[in-house]
């Protein structure tokens, strides 16, 4: 990976965990990054698992919406937990 693909991966996990936090609560910008690059890896596993396609046309909107949903399951999971 190259620093674009990284930063570009940084930059979608902060929106991914941003947008995440507004639909189950939290905060905090380190958290919004962790909680978005691990989204995205738990949504493009449950969507591909589930054989959903979202239908977007725009690759970083599709990778944006797989990221967050992924971002959601797992803050909903890690307060199942605690």
């Amino acid at each position: 990976m190259d620093l674009r693909s990284i930063i570009v991966a940084i930059i979608i996990g902060l929106v991914a965990g941003w947008l995440a936090s507004i639909v189950v609560g939290g905060g905090g910008l380190v958290r919004y990054i962790i909680t978005g690059l691990i989204g995205a890896f738990v949504g493009s596993f449950l969507l591909s698992a589930l054989g959903v396609n979202l239908g977007i046309g725009n690759p970083l909107v599709s990778q944006i919406i797989t990221a967050t949903i992924g971002a959601i399951v797992v803050v909903l999971l890690a307060r199942l937990i605690a």
